[in-house]
């Protein structure tokens, strides 16, 4: 008899939990946060001085230039592909909307995205340049950058500064 009135008492605390839980998961989901991964990087026009070198001294930010990001599954499939465009002082927050890692590790935006320079809309700056391996893509790097709000977490990765060039240069260094 005692082990009949705990099914039954275990029976009747199961009715009353489980709406209880159902509510808490619902609870518990209305506050999840929005969780994000962004790139970051800011654009400029190397000055003529310092064409075939790294050195961005005395380059200009661009505005409104065309930036592409591009992550790639573990199978080296594209999976992530869009093109981002600069604010009025040449930097870029691109978040990226609908990337999916498939694997945790392989498919991290650390080892699966580059960034890359795409179009400058300065005439007189318009040429690609390699600094930060902007030809081949720059890879992204973790600078300990998270941005939080209440219902907002953005987790910031940094590509290095990309750059156009004159195409009216000489390369004076090797």
């Amino acid at each position: 008899m005692a082990i009949r009135n705990f099914s039954i008492l275990s029976f009747l605390l199961l009715i009353v939990a489980f709406p209880h839980i159902k509510a808490n998961e619902n609870v518990t989901h209305a506050l999840e946060k929005k969780l994000e991964v962004v790139v970051e990087t800011k654009v400029y026009c190397q000055s003529c001085e310092h064409f075939g070198t790294w050195s961005l001294i005395g380059a200009k930010p661009i505005a409104s230039a065309k930036v592409s990001v591009t992550c790639k599954n573990h199978k080296g499939q594209v999976s992530f592909y869009k093109v981002y465009e600069t604010d009025k002082s040449g930097y870029l927050y691109a978040p990226l909307e609908g990337f999916r890692l498939q694997h945790y590790v392989l498919d991290h935006p650390l080892h699966s995205c580059y960034v890359k320079p795409v179009l400058s809309p300065l005439e007189s700056c318009s040429l690609l340049s390699n600094v930060n391996y902007g030809l081949n893509g720059a890879k992204l790097r973790y600078e300990d950058k998270i941005l939080r709000g209440s219902r907002y977490e953005a987790v910031v990765y940094a590509a290095g500064p990309l750059a156009f060039r004159p195409s009216d240069c000489t390369q004076t260094h090797t």
